[in-house]
């Protein structure tokens, strides 16, 4: 029989069908059930109550999150948005309502989002980083989307909440931190080139840089200063600054530098003791932990040679200027000089030929005769100092010269004078000319008798060829480099003090007695040295001898080949007598007119003689044969020997000419050849070089030469 149960109520029985119940039990149950009923009401007030809290708590706590918030379904409808994803999403009233959550996220990003809402409705959750969001009037926001699955019985489509969060301050802030970062990289880097170049500096510098700290201990010491002052780097680090540069310790000491300063010449001690001349300059360096003091150091060493150079090259200079000065008065005077020694020796001549019965007076001029020669020999060594001409050189073997000069000089040699030849017989030819080269060897031969005096002595000629380069401080003027000949005269005389040596080739400069030397004879030397292109040094000291060594420039082959003849060349006929040629001379000085006009009659010539070359000029334009060859002096006031050639060379191109002068300049023969002369006569000259001269020209004129 079933029970029945009790009306709402669990427990309910089951009346059996058929059964009676009374009505106190049916009463009973109902009061009983209502009692139940009130309390399930009660249980489900409470219940509502608190979901109704817990739903104001969610949606408070999903509108006030800081967080864009959507609750989206799984056909990408968006259910629900709290303001903050209004805000992100769509901050002004005229953006697009949030309807659906594809049309938010950016092209390149839906197929990530897809795939993130198809993990999360797997796994529960998903998140996805730095997707791009269309923001409205935002514009673009990059953003972290967060999906949870939301799981719910109440439908069997899937919810979501979805999170953004946005990314834009973090990344702004990242890429500030970046941009930093970079910066700071750059400028590491920047620091890390600039070290590097400093060191480079440091190392490259060409003066010694020494840095040290507050207690004057080095720290830096570059390749410079290890190389000045013969000490490693390695070993100097760490050593006081006292030991390499004494004077600036002291000087830093005593003053009150803040910054930079120039200390001047100081002194600095190498690891071996040595001093060395430097200049000194510093700069402060301030640090927390003490000052640091850079030193810059700078050689003198070279600077201190190239000052003495200069002074000598100075004092060479000046020396040289006083003797071109002297040299040039010499020249002036001696042209004026060679006039009146070529009017003496030729009227001795003439006064010879006229008195040759009379011998008294043959006697007479024959010492006259002398005494001009001695005073033209006189006059040539002065115009040989002060010329600046070259000399007549032709290829020549100084062997030959100085047998020869030997040979003239054992006839004069002292019986206890020893002259000792050493020849190499392989030094090749030079450029000279032997007549000077003659004069030369006589000279220091003569000079190196009168030192040994009466004593027993030895002159010593060598001769020798040399590779080596010339650079012996002692020699007084241009030394050659390379290849040179070496041509020494040296004695076992007195010698001679520095201060002889420093005017030794002054010309009239002598040490010996009045009357017995001239003071040309060194100055000669040194002047046909120069003409040859070459260089004189002395060596002497006293009680020990002197020693004069000639140098001359080894010619290349080419120069071997023939020399430039400045005179007209041999002619066939050696006849110094005239046949009634026309012969015209100019010259200023009357007495020197007179002269040639009685000298060239009787040799046989027809002579026109003029003082004023402008008149010689305005004769020949009116009678162009007049002359057959034209004489000029140089020096004439107003219009020169060269002007007159130059004009007359206008008119009359085949007239041979010849220009006569004391004091012939490179320049005034260049002029002279130029304007059409054919051959330099130097004065003072005697009567048969003049008819010789004269005469060639004439022969060559005829024979068309």
């Amino acid at each position: 029989m079933p029970i029945k149960k009790r009306l709402g109520g669990p427990e309910r029985r089951l009346v059996p069908a058929g059964a009676s119940v009374s009505t106190a039990r049916l009463v009973d149950d109902l009061r009983h059930y209502q009692s139940e009923l009130e309390i399930q009401n009660r249980a489900l007030r409470f219940s509502q109550s608190a979901a109704e809290d817990a739903y104001e708590r969610f949606v408070s706590l999903f509108s006030n999150v800081p967080l864009a918030l959507m609750v989206v379904d799984d056909s990408g409808q968006i259910l629900e948005n709290n303001a903050r994803a209004l805000a992100l999403l769509r901050p002004v009233e005229s953006d697009p309502p949030l309807t659906y959550f594809q049309p938010l996220v950016s092209a390149n990003d839906l197929d990530l989002m897809q795939k993130g809402f198809a993990t999360a409705r797997i796994d529960g959750a998903c998140e996805l980083n730095e997707l791009k969001f269309e923001g409205g009037s935002n514009g673009t926001i990059t953003g972290d989307l967060h999906i949870s699955r939301i799981d719910t019985n109440q439908d069997e489509r899937t919810v979501f909440i979805c999170a953004i969060i946005d990314q834009g301050p973090l990344l702004a802030q990242r890429s500030a931190l970046q941009a930093s970062a970079a910066t700071l990289q750059q400028r590491n880097t920047e620091l890390l080139q600039s070290k590097t170049h400093l060191a480079a500096i440091i190392n490259s510098s060409l003066d010694a840089i020494i840095c040290v700290d507050r207690n004057q201990r080095i720290i830096v010491f570059n390749p410079t200063a290890a190389t000045l002052f013969h000490c490693p780097a390695e070993q100097a680090i760490g050593r006081l600054l006292v030991e390499f540069l004494p004077d600036a310790v002291r000087a830093l000491s005593y003053s009150d530098i803040t910054s930079h300063a120039q200390l001047g010449e100081m002194s600095g001690v190498t690891t071996e003791g040595d001093t060395v001349p430097l200049d000194i300059s510093l700069s402060f360096d301030h640090q927390p932990d003490g000052d640091i003091v850079t030193l810059f150091a700078r050689d003198l060493t070279a600077q201190k040679k190239m000052e003495a150079h200069r002074t000598a090259l100075e004092s060479q200079l000046r020396e040289s200027q006083k003797m071109q000065a002297i040299g040039t008065m010499a020249g002036g005077i001696a042209h004026d000089f060679n006039n009146i020694i070529s009017a003496i020796l030729g009227n001795v001549e003439l006064a010879r030929e006229d008195a040759q019965v009379d011998a008294s007076v043959s006697t007479s001029l024959m010492e006259i005769d002398k005494a001009g020669r001695r005073a033209r020999d006189l006059v040539r060594q002065i115009l040989t100092f002060s010329r600046n001409e070259p000399p007549h050189r032709v290829p020549l073997q100084l062997a030959e010269v100085v047998v020869e000069t030997a040979r003239l000089l054992k006839v004069t040699l002292p019986p206890q004078v020893d002259l000792i030849m050493d020849i190499d017989p392989d030094t090749p030819a030079v450029m000279a000319d032997a007549t000077q080269i003659e004069q030369v060897l006589l000279n220091l031969c003569t000079n190196a008798i009168y030192a040994i005096g009466k004593r027993k002595g030895t002159i010593r000629v060598e001769l020798g060829y040399s590779l080596r380069s010339l650079t012996d401080p002692s020699e007084r003027r241009s030394g050659l480099r390379g290849q040179h000949i070496k041509l020494t005269v040296s004695d076992t005389g007195a010698g001679m003090s520095e201060a002889i040596l420093q005017r030794v080739f002054e010309p009239f400069f002598t040490t010996k007695p009045v009357g017995q030397g001239t003071g040309l004879g060194l100055s000669v030397v040194h002047g046909i040295m120069r003409a040859h292109q070459g260089s004189v040094r002395v060596q002497s000291t006293p009680g020990s001898g002197s020693s004069f060594t000639l140098y001359f420039p080894v010619p290349p082959e080419t120069a071997q080949l023939k020399a430039v003849a400045l005179a007209a060349p041999p002619t066939a006929s050696n006849a110094t007598a005239g046949t009634g040629q026309k012969v015209m001379y100019v010259d200023d000085d009357e007495a020197l007119v007179f002269l040639v006009r009685r000298l060239l009659t009787r040799r046989g010539y027809v002579v026109s003689t003029f003082t004023n070359p402008r008149i010689a000029l305005e004769t020949l334009r009116s009678d162009p044969n007049h002359a057959d060859l034209l004489v000029t002096d140089y020096n004439m006031p107003g219009y020169s020997g060269v002007d007159l050639i130059r004009d007359v060379a206008l008119l009359l191109p085949k007239l041979p000419m010849a220009l006569a002068s004391g004091y012939v300049t490179p320049d005034i023969e260049r002029d002279a050849l130029a304007a059409g002369a054919r051959a330099l006569i130097h004065k003072p000259n005697d009567i048969e070089e003049l008819c010789d001269t004269v005469q060639k020209l004439l022969t060559e004129a005829r024979f068309g030469a």
